[in-house]
């Protein structure tokens, strides 16, 4: 299920992009890019609607995924 970012409340949706920003295998190439580029990367895509947040109810987990991996049926 999609969660419209502008739904959530501005600290859990700054919360959630540094979540991802700094979780384990996210890398963004040989060279060092600070937190907050890369939470305003992250922000700028879910604006721009390439990125959605996505919950899965059946796991509890929330996620950013592509919009064009999402599943048909999204």
């Amino acid at each position: 299920m999609i969660i419209p970012s502008n739904q959530l409340d501005p600290d859990t949706l700054q919360n959630l992009l540094e979540e991802y920003a700094t979780r384990d295998g996210t890398d963004y190439g040989e060279r060092e890019v600070s937190l907050g580029d890369k939470v305003a990367s992250l922000r700028r895509q879910l604006q721009a609607g390439d990125v959605v947040i996505w919950f899965e109810p059946g796991e509890e987990s929330v996620n950013l995924v592509l919009a064009e991996d999402l599943p048909d049926d999204a």
